[in-house]
């Protein structure tokens, strides 16, 4: 049984019209702009608190002048300002 190459051609025709009014749609979308800035927000948070406790971990275990604590957390903070920035270059280009 073969079928119709029209018949064909108009089904993935109207499945990609179906799939662009579908990414329409979830780009207007309230609930995708929050959850893009709770993920921008752990992006943030869970470097900056990985450097916390390892720098706490260092300055109990070597303790000295330096305080590892504070490097290691402005560090994370750096590293996840840098992963939050990515993350909605990527968002960007995905639109």
């Amino acid at each position: 049984m073969t079928r119709d190459p029209e018949d064909e051609s108009r089904t993935i025709i109207r499945k990609v019209a179906r799939m662009q009014e579908a990414r329409k749609r979830r780009k207007q979308s309230a609930w995708r702009g929050l959850g893009m800035f709770g993920l921008v927000g752990w992006a943030v948070a869970v470097p900056i608190i990985a450097g916390i406790a390892l720098g706490r971990w260092i300055d109990a275990r070597w303790p000295g002048e330096t305080s590892w604590t504070l490097a290691l957390l402005l560090a994370g903070a750096f590293l996840g300002a840098l992963n939050a920035w990515f993350w909605v270059q990527r968002q960007g280009r995905d639109d």
